[in-house]
């Protein structure tokens, strides 16, 4: 019962966080295209800073942005808010759901510190809220001023951060940990900057006072890095699907490289809204293709190369190393007390249901080290180098 309560938690709060996600993402999106196709077409009312003209549903849309403020207060103004606090409300619950609650399946791996739950869990919440005081420190340090060296200055953090987590966590978790990061840091600037400074501009205009502008420039400032690291969170939190990414021994670079590559992708389209033409528009896609090509090549490589090996390895060998090392999640009958039935209904009981699923082996055993979660069964490195020579040479019996 524990497991089935477990299973439908993880799945409904999963599809809670993906709709959010998806709104608050549109929504993100939205704005900035706005903000960047906004023109004066000499019809602005007074103090109106520029206007859009859509067409949507069979409807003509016009829209009018104010710098400050309008000359008065509409009766009724919609805000944009909860999206990004749902989209952080259930990611955290579903992180207590899959690793907290299975900490010593997806939390921690023992080969890489041997760390209790309590404590694992404590370095997780205290990781993100500490990667949020860093940041929001940045943001009001002098480097507010110099946009491109205070992203400069993140970006950094944001890989020392994913280094840091590898130290910690297992593979799968550590590459988690740095979009939720990222992701703390963009919702906590919606809940603790972006609306507390539009709402102080609304007090300050019904009460007959004059805006501070500052308090725009700094919102600003904060949903230009919401827009900018949107898609490098999205990468990480589809990726922990794919070890290949997750389960590098470098994966703090293919972090650096997902958020240059991200960041580049967003410079297109920002540049295109806002009209720009000609060599504004030239570089971004072909550099985006380079650092697709260089994460590719990277996530193939193995820093410390594949372990070498004398002689064939049979097929019972291999059979033996996976039913002591995967069996105990893998099997009809399961052994491990976390897991009711075969994840994605893979076994190896016989050497049939291993040769069926080799490709699977070579992916998350031996080409990386995503299984076994957690490495619980702790395999070694010269049994994932006999799996994946068993594979290559065709799995041979004799």
């Amino acid at each position: 019962m524990e497991i089935l309560l477990h299973d439908w938690f993880g799945l409904l709060v999963r599809w809670l966080h993906m709709i959010t996600a998806i709104a608050w993402i549109g929504s993100s999106f939205y704005f900035m295209w706005l903000d960047n196709s906004l023109r004066d077409y000499g019809t602005l009312e007074d103090g109106a800073n520029g206007e859009n003209w859509s067409i949507h549903g069979g409807g003509f849309y016009h829209i009018q942005k104010f710098l400050v403020a309008p000359g008065r207060m509409p009766a009724e103004l919609h805000w944009f808010k909860w999206e990004a606090y749902m989209t952080w409300i259930s990611g955290f619950a579903l992180m207590v759901i899959v690793y907290y609650w299975g900490a010593e399946s997806y939390l921690i791996d023992r080969s890489v510190l041997d760390l209790s739950p309590a404590a694992a869990i404590s370095i997780s919440v205290t990781s993100l809220v500490l990667g949020w005081i860093v940041y929001d420190l940045l943001c009001r340090s002098p480097l507010r001023e110099r946009s491109a060296i205070l992203f400069g200055v993140l970006f950094v953090f944001i890989v020392f951060s994913a280094y840091g987590f590898g130290l910690v966590f297992s593979d799968r978790a550590a590459f988690l940990h740095v979009g939720a990061m990222i992701a703390t840091m963009m919702s906590a600037n919606v809940f603790l900057v972006i609306i507390p400074n539009q709402k102080r501009v609304v007090t300050a205009l019904t009460i007959g006072e004059t805006p501070d502008p500052a308090m725009g420039k700094a919102a600003k400032l904060r949903s230009t890095h919401n827009n900018y690291l949107t898609l490098p969170v999205l990468f990480m939190m589809i990726s922990i699907h794919y070890p290949v990414v997750f389960g590098h021994d470098w994966s703090w670079l293919v972090v650096a490289l997902v958020l240059v590559l991200g960041g580049v992708v967003r410079e297109f389209f920002n540049a295109r809204n806002a009209g720009r033409t000609g060599n504004a528009l030239l570089w971004q896609w072909p550099i985006a293709i380079i650092l697709a090509v260089a994460l590719i090549i990277l996530t193939a490589w193995k820093p410390d190369g594949d372990i070498p090996l004398e002689g064939k390895v049979l097929t019972p060998e291999a059979l033996a190393i996976v039913q002591v090392r995967c069996t105990p999640c893998h099997s009809d009958r399961p052994s491990d007390e976390d897991v009711g039935v075969a994840p994605g209904g893979i076994k190896f009981d016989d050497a049939a249901m291993l040769k069926a699923h080799a490709a699977k082996v070579l992916a998350q055993s031996v080409l990386t080290d995503a299984m076994p979660i957690g490495n619980k069964t702790e395999m070694t490195a010269e049994e994932r180098a006999q799996l994946g020579t068993w594979i290559r040479a065709g799995m041979p019996d004799e």
